[in-house]
C-alpha cells in the first residue's frame, strides 16, 4: 500500500513510499525500517502528513526561540 511517511519531515520532506501493514498502527517499509503510529509517523493521505509535518515545524521554531533565548540571557562578564 502506498504511505506517506513523515517521521524525519523536519530533515528530508514528506516520502511517498509502498509499505506492508504489519500490525496495530505498525508499517514495514523496505527490509529494515518500521514506522510505528499511524497519523504520527506514516499516513495514508498526503493532507494528514503534511498537518502532521506543520505541528512539528511549529514545535521545532518553538523550541529553537527557547534555546535562543537562553543563549541570549547568558552573559560571561567579569
Amino acid at each position: 500500500m502506498k504511505i506517506w511517511n513523515s517521521k524525519y519531515a523536519l530533515t528530508k520532506g514528506l516520502i511517498e513510499q509502498e509499505g506492508e501493514e504489519v500490525g496495530d498502527s505498525i508499517v514495514k517499509v523496505g527490509s529494515l525500517q518500521y514506522l510505528h503510529g499511524e497519523g504520527k509517523e506514516w499516513h495514508r493521505i498526503r493532507e494528514s502528513a503534511a498537518a502532521q509535518a506543520e505541528v512539528m515545524r511549529k514545535a521545532k521554531i518553538a523550541s529553537v526561540r527557547k534555546q535562543l533565548a537562553r543563549l541570549e540571557a547568558m552573559r560571561f562578564d567579569a
